[in-house]
């Protein structure tokens, strides 16, 4: 019996076939950054104040900016981050009887009278100290009252990417495929580990991540010269018709097309491939098969829970999902209420995130996978409980330690995809891997609403939060088993007996070194 593993020893471990394919779908990486963070541009809550139309004429007689006008008008509040000016109340009072004049915005007597005149609700709307840009926040007053809008947009979207998850990951392993931005990114990952060889594995998934980190840094620019939050989803958005044309140029994967019991499209597939890589195929290809084509057809969700080791390789791997969406998530959707240069600060934390896929070339191969996973959660966690703690005035200290934690939460979110596809057999592995990704889903739902309303009790407690959800993640990752150098599991048996699949092959080795020369001679390559 050939394997497909044997088959692709023949027609290219990593040839320009795989080149190409994987080349195109780095492309799909880049722009699902900009979906999945780009709330933070979209969304961002600049400071703001009541607007007052008797505050406002004052200011446009007298010639004040913003400012100026705030500073004389608006009264300092305390607040989570400090002493503030108000946000969602403005002086109730008569601005032409208290004195204020053009010359004097900052009279001593006035700011001394702010804190004891009445006070009322922002009836007349907000001012925005945001000139020449607009989010959505800025268009639809989302501020005060309203803020959890915010909350609610991010939560949707994820709510999105959730439903897409299990219906592309459920289709794609029903020979669907198909491209939403979420479900084509995972079943995206999946393909293209399916058609490499072991070995490259690891370098085609952390290059299709590292795209991902790419696209990070590519979104403050855009972001910085495209001020409207409507045109930034315009540009969001493009990328995503133009990968609709990948439907003919990406082949189906020839190992769920012999799970699916289907060989011919299989040998089809296998032998377009070698023939781009410039490769032929021996008869050894006539014996390919699949040992779980019988059960394919009845592989479903609850397959992923069939045996202990599956029920436990679901919980973990889906509680880390969990826990990175909502870290990850969480740290970059911060930088928009810490009050610095929210295009600086994000190009800054996205550069961070470019070590972490050298990282994980450099460890993997030494080490293995479920260490430097372990490593990188509980680094993290560990980096945002002792930033929570850090006071502001050591900004440097503070920064640099945040940045740790998000390098940290970069490497473990990457190594949960890289994992997760490992860890699951063929018949399953996109549904495996879409199931445990609507965690992250989950996550992002959460996040939002984790962030922004503990924040209002104290700006570092959602640290502390993700702090310990990160420490968590990481010990359980310790209960996995290694897969470095394991060839990619075919059947559900070969996750309760991962050894046998390199014991058939030892035993096959040695037969043939046992038979004749004329006898192996026949068995040489013979063109298809």
């Amino acid at each position: 019996m050939t394997t497909f593993e044997d088959i692709l020893e023949e027609a290219g471990k990593f040839g320009r076939s795989q080149m190409r394919i994987v080349s195109i779908f780095c492309l799909v990486s880049v722009p699902f950054s900009f979906i999945y963070v780009g709330i933070v541009f979209q969304g961002f809550t600049p400071e703001h104040w009541c607007r007052d139309p008797a505050v406002t004429e004052i200011r446009e007689t007298c010639g004040w900016s913003l400012q100026d006008a705030r500073r004389a008008t608006v009264p300092l509040m305390n607040s989570s981050t400090g002493v503030m000016y108000s946000q969602c109340q403005r002086l109730d009072v008569d601005w032409n009887a208290t004195g204020l004049t053009c010359d004097n915005p900052e009279n001593e007597l006035i700011q001394a009278q702010l804190s004891t005149l009445p006070m009322t609700g922002c009836t007349e709307g907000w001012e925005y100290d945001y000139e020449g840009r607009q989010s959505f926040v800025t268009e639809f007053d989302l501020v005060c009252t309203d803020a959890w809008y915010v909350d609610m947009f991010q939560a949707t979207l994820s709510v999105g990417f959730l439903v897409g998850s299990i219906a592309i990951g459920y289709f794609a392993d029903k020979a669907l495929f198909g491209f939403g931005t979420k479900g084509g990114w995972m079943v995206g990952y999946v393909l293209i580990t399916e058609l490499v060889g072991v070995e490259y594995r690891r370098m085609v998934g952390v290059t299709y991540q590292m795209f991902f980190s790419l696209g990070i840094l590519i979104l403050p620019l855009l972001a910085y010269f495209i001020p409207n939050w409507r045109w930034l989803q315009v540009v969001f958005t493009i990328p995503y018709i133009c990968f609709l044309t990948y439907y003919w140029f990406i082949p189906e994967s020839p190992r769920w097309l012999l799970s699916q019991n289907k060989r011919k499209e299989a040998l089809e597939v296998t032998k377009a491939i070698a023939k781009e890589n410039g490769k032929t195929l021996s008869k050894k290809i006539e014996t390919l098969t699949d040992d779980n084509t019988d059960s394919a057809s009845t592989a479903s969700f609850m397959d992923l829970f069939k045996t202990s080791k599956l029920r436990k390789f679901t919980f973990i791997l889906s509680f880390n999902w969990f826990t990175s969406a909502v870290v990850y998530q969480g740290l970059i959707m911060r930088l928009g209420i810490l009050g610095g240069n929210v295009y600086v600060d994000f190009l800054i934390s996205g550069i961070v995130e470019l070590p972490a896929a050298f990282l994980i070339l450099l460890t993997i191969e030494r080490i293995g996978r479920r260490l430097p996973f372990a490593t990188a959660n509980i680094v993290a966690g560990a980096a945002c409980l002792i930033t929570a703690f850090i006071p502001d005035s050591m900004f440097w200290l503070k920064s640099a330690v945040a940045c740790v934690g998000r390098l940290g939460i970069t490497v473990a979110f990457e190594m949960v995809v890289f994992v997760n596809a490992e860890l699951y057999p063929t018949v399953i592995r996109n549904l495996g891997v879409s199931a445990c990704s609507t965690l992250c889903d989950i996550g992002g739902i959460i996040a939002p609403f984790l962030l922004y309303r503990l924040a209002v009790i104290w700006l570092e407690l959602p640290l502390i939060i993700f702090g310990a959800l990160a420490f968590v993640a990481g010990g359980l990752v310790l209960l996995l088993p290694e897969t470095k150098g394991m060839p990619l599991p075919e059947t559900i048996d070969d996750i309760e007996c991962p050894n046998r699949n390199k014991e058939n092959q030892l035993k096959s080795q040695q037969l043939e070194n046992l038979l004749p020369s004329d006898v192996t001679t026949n068995k040489e390559v013979t063109a298809v």
